[in-house]
């Protein structure tokens, strides 16, 4: 089943269900998904593969994330809570990220690898990294792994 196909499901389950949070979620990444076939010059009825709907995931997933943070500065917790709950709902379609002990031997292999001996080098082997595990970590947690082995 294609994630499009399970965006689809998910749209008819919670209508059943009544269950507003993941139907106001699901609709968002649909609407998402339009946007960026029009952006890219084709028609709304076309369909994203299933890596273009990953991105345009993980973009509203990033969206949340800096709303949530951006609100719990400022003291508005009642708004964060339903950005948190979206996030759940968004996290759900996302592959599982790669923890940093598990992006380590990974960040160690490419430093060797590129011969990287010195911090001027940093985002270099940051960007290998990111290219090597291919979008399935957060860019956050890589750099700070690139820079322990500092």
């Amino acid at each position: 089943m294609s994630l499009h196909e399970q965006l689809r499901e998910s749209l008819k389950t919670a209508m059943k269900a009544k269950d507003a949070v993941t139907l106001t979620t699901v609709r968002s990444i649909m609407t998402a998904c339009t946007n960026e076939l029009v952006a890219t010059g084709k028609t709304p009825q076309d369909q994203l593969d299933d890596a273009g709907i990953l991105a345009v995931i993980k973009r509203l997933a990033k969206q949340r994330k800096e709303s949530i943070l951006q609100f719990e500065a400022a003291g508005r917790h009642e708004l964060a809570a339903p950005e948190k709950l979206e996030l759940a709902v968004l996290e759900a379609y996302l592959p599982t990220m790669l923890t940093q002990d598990q992006i380590r031997p990974i960040a160690e292999a490419k430093k060797a690898e590129l011969g990287v001996t010195d911090k001027s080098k940093l985002g270099i082997l940051v960007g290998a990294v990111m290219k090597e595990v291919g979008g399935n970590a957060d860019g956050g947690d890589v750099k700070i792994v690139v820079e322990s082995l500092f």
